[in-house]
C-alpha cells in the first residue's frame, strides 16, 4: 500500500527481541515478530535500535539574516541526519525573532522544507537588548505558536526584566530559557578562567558568571511561580545549584550540550577557533560533574546549541573567532561515547534525555512519544555497532565548524522518519 514503511528486525529502545514495525498514515500501525506487508519501503534493520525521534531545544539555523552560514533547509537536513524530528530555532537572527512576522516565517519555512518540525524561539526582549519585553502573547498565538522564549547569545541580566518575563510567561503557559552569563564578569573573556587560559594568555571566563545567574533566576522563578530553563549548563557549581533548586520545589530544568560532555579546556592549546564556544569549554572536573548530573536527572536533557559559522568566522585569531560549534549530526554519537559506553545511560535513558524530556519541557504533544501502535511515527533508527570518523566538509550543514573533526565516534543514525516520511537514510557503515 502506498506510503507504508516496514522496518524489519529492529529492537525497541535497544531491548528485547527483534521485531518488525509497520508505519502507515504517519503512525506506527503494527509491531510484531514478523509482519507480512506490501509496503513501498522495506528497511532491513538487522538488530539496530529504534528510538523516538530526537528533540533539540537549542538550535541556531541562522535564517533570517546569516544564510551564508546555515539556513532552515540545510539545518533541517543536518537535524534529520542526526536523528532529530523537532528542533527549536533560537531568536538571535537578523532581524531578531521578536515579533510574529519573524517567528511565523521560521515556522512556515520549516514546514515548507518538511524534514523536521522547526519551532521558532521568540526573543524575551526587543532586539535582544534586555530592556523591553516582547509581545510574547502575540508570538504564542501566531502561526508559529511559540512555546519558548530566550535571548540566547546574551543574558537577560536585569533582574527586574527577568522577573517580569517570568511572570508574563507563567500567565501564558510558555517557557523562559536563560543564557546564564553575568556580562560584567565576562568582559573580553574568551576561555574558561583557569590555569590553561592563564598559560595561553587568554582572557578568563569565571564559573561564577554562569552560576550567579542560575542562582538568581531560580529564586526569581520561585517567587513568580514560574518555570525557567537553563541553557547549556557548563559547571559543577551549576549542577549543585540545580540540585538545591529542585529540592526546594522550584520549577527549573536544564540542558547540557554534547561538547560540554566530551571536551575540556585542554583543547585550547592550539588556539583553534573551532574550540571557542559560549559558555566556554570547562575543566575535566566540570565535565565529570555534568555527566553525572545528566545520568542522575539533575540535568534534564541534551541540547546541541548547534551554531554554524562560515570559515572566515572561525579561521582567525582565537579571540576574534565567533563562538559556537556544529552539533546536530554528532550529538547522538557523543552521547553514546560519553554516557552509554561508560554505563551512565542505557538506550532507554538516551530516549529520555534526547527525546522525551525535551518534548515534555516545552509541551510538544506529538514528539517524545512511546514506541507503540497508534503513536506518531516520529522515530529514528540507530546502528550501535559501527564507528565513523567526523569530517566537517561531509556533514549536511552548510558550515563545517565541528570541534570533532577527525574524531572516530561510536554509533550512527541510519534512518529518521517524520510522521512516517523518511527524512534521512544512511547506509550502514562497516564496523
Amino acid at each position: 500500500m502506498s506510503g507504508q514503511v516496514l522496518i524489519r528486525g529492529v529492537r525497541l529502545y535497544g531491548e528485547g527481541d527483534q521485531v518488525d514495525v509497520l508505519i502507515a498514515d504517519g503512525q506506527i500501525a503494527e509491531i510484531s515478530s514478523a509482519i507480512t506487508s506490501d509496503a513501498d519501503t522495506v528497511i532491513e534493520a538487522d538488530g539496530q535500535i529504534l528510538l523516538p525521534g530526537f528533540v533539540d531545544l537549542h538550535t541556531h539555523l541562522r535564517e533570517p539574516g546569516r544564510e551564508y552560514a546555515e539556513d532552515i533547509e540545510t539545518g533541517s537536513a543536518a537535524a534529520a541526519a542526526g536523528g532529530y524530528t523537532a528542533v527549536f530555532a533560537m531568536a538571535n537572527t537578523d532581524p531578531v525573532a521578536d515579533s510574529p512576522v519573524v517567528t511565523d516565517h521560521v515556522w512556515h519555512r520549516g514546514q515548507q522544507v518538511g524534514l523536521v518540525d522547526v519551532h521558532p524561539v521568540g526573543a524575551v526582549t526587543v532586539g535582544l537588548k534586555g530592556k523591553q519585553l516582547t509581545e510574547m502573547g502575540l508570538m504564542a498565538a501566531g502561526a508559529g505558536q511559540v512555546r519558548m522564549f530566550s535571548d540566547d547569545g546574551v543574558c537577560v541580566d536585569d533582574p527586574l526584566v527577568m522577573r517580569r518575563a517570568l511572570e508574563y510567561a507563567s500567565g501564558l503557559g510558555v517557557l523562559i530559557a536563560q543564557h546564564a552569563e553575568e556580562p560584567r564578569l565576562t568582559v573580553g573573556a574568551v576561555a574558561h578562567e583557569g590555569p590553561n587560559a592563564a598559560k595561553l594568555g587568554l582572557a578568563g571566563w569565571p564559573r561564577s558568571a554562569e552560576e550567579s545567574i542560575v542562582a538568581r533566576d531560580a529564586i526569581l522563578a520561585r517567587d513568580a511561580g514560574a518555570r525557567v530553563h537553563i541553557c547549556h549548563a557548563s559547571t559543577a557549581g551549576t549542577v549543585e545549584l540545580l540540585k538545591w533548586a529542585k529540592a526546594q520545589g522550584i520549577s527549573i530544568t536544564a540542558e547540557v550540550t554534547p561538547h560540554h560532555l566530551l571536551l575540556d579546556d585542554t583543547r585550547l592549546a592550539g588556539y583553534d577557533g573551532r574550540n571557542r564556544v559560549n559558555p566556554p569549554l570547562r575543566e575535566a572536573s566540570d565535565v565529570a560533574a555534568l555527566r553525572r548530573a545528566l545520568a542522575d536527572g539533575v540535568i534534564d536533557c541534551v541540547a546541541t546549541d548547534h551554531a554554524p559559522h562560515a570559515e572566515q568566522e572561525k579561521c582567525c585569531e582565537f579571540a576574534n573567532a565567533r563562538p559556537g560549534m556544529l552539533g546536530l549530526e554528532t550529538a547522538l554519537s557523543v552521547v553514546v561515547e560519553t554516557m552509554v559506553k561508560p554505563g551512565l545511560l542505557s538506550w532507554r535513558d538516551v530516549a529520555r534525555v534526547m527525546s522525551e524530556a525535551p518534548a515534555a519541557i516545552v509541551g510538544l504533544p506529538d514528539q517524545g512519544r512511546p514506541l507503540a501502535v497508534g503513536e506518531p511515527a516520529n522515530i529514528t533508527v540507530v546502528d550501535p555497532e559501527v564507528t565513523w570518523t567526523v569530517t566537517g566538509s561531509e556533514l549536511a550543514s552548510r558550515s563545517d565548524n565541528t570541534p570533532f573533526e577527525t574524531m572516530t565516534l561510536p554509533a550512527a543514525v541510519t534512518l529518521t522518519l517524520l510522521r512516517g516520511k523518511v527524512t534521512a537514510r544512511r547506509e550502514t557503515i562497516e564496523p
